[in-house]
């Protein structure tokens, strides 16, 4: 009986003392790396076209697109990618939005919650994720840990892009283009807010072109210089009001 408790008693030791050993190698990493939060996205103000530039439209095309939104600076990775001695993290496939930059590298937000965003895996020993760290002037990619370890991959396939993210303040107006029927057209309005299209403000008019070749609506005005089943040639006289 003593012999047996003696040797469970071992066993154990040399588990927790391999355990150990496989955490200090998991977390073996390639350097440290101190995340900065200094990038702020940009919010950007769309209008198109410009007033009096002629435009050929579609059927189902914008005629007229107003409003704003937010453009936020991303990290695109091409595949999965492993980091560090013993891989404990995994960067997957994906989009990493931007958190800063130092002079060297920039660094990625790992909390990625939209279609197509990216993530920092771990296996079960590896230390807390923190971040993303990508290199501006060489191909190298590196998970960061909650302790400033980073553990890292050289001759990464990633790029840097861009990202329009809809926040609670984005709001877009349309024009849209649905035909002609005989000397009408119709042009449909929509308004989206946070990317949801506002069904409440949504719309759809014609405009009987043997009266004018001058249409409205909501302060946007457009001369229809010719109109099929197909395509529409105009220009815009003025844009939307502003909205509230």
């Amino acid at each position: 009986m003593v012999s047996y408790k003696l040797s469970k008693f071992i066993r154990i030791i040399i588990m927790n003392t391999f355990k150990t050993v496989l955490l200090c190698l998991i977390t073996l990493l390639t350097g440290c790396a101190s995340p900065v939060y200094n990038y702020s996205p940009a919010r950007i103000e769309i209008s198109q076209p410009s007033i009096g530039e002629v435009k050929i439209a579609n059927v189902g095309d914008n005629m007229v697109r107003q409003g704003v939104h937010t453009e936020h600076a991303a990290l695109y990775v091409e595949s999965d990618t492993p980091v560090g001695l013993l891989h404990p993290y995994t960067i997957t496939k994906g989009l990493f939005l931007k958190l800063g930059e130092n002079e060297n590298s920039a660094f990625f937000s790992i909390e990625n919650n939209f279609e197509g965003g990216g993530n920092l895996t771990k296996v079960l020993l590896a230390d807390p994720r923190k971040a993303v760290q990508a290199y501006k002037n060489e191909k190298k990619l590196c998970g960061v840990s909650v302790f400033n370890a980073a553990a890292c991959a050289t001759d990464v396939s990633y790029k840097f892009t861009s990202k329009v993210i809809q926040t609670a303040d984005s709001f877009q107006q349309m024009l849209i283009y649905n035909g002609k029927f005989g000397s009408r057209i119709r042009v449909g309005y929509r308004e989206m807010s946070a990317d949801l299209v506002r069904q409440a403000f949504s719309n759809d008019v014609e405009y009987d072109l043997s009266e004018s070749r001058t249409i409205s609506y909501k302060g946007a005005v457009i001369e229809v210089l010719e109109a099929t089943n197909e395509y529409i040639r105009y220009k815009v006289l003025k844009k939307f009001n502003v909205a509230n």
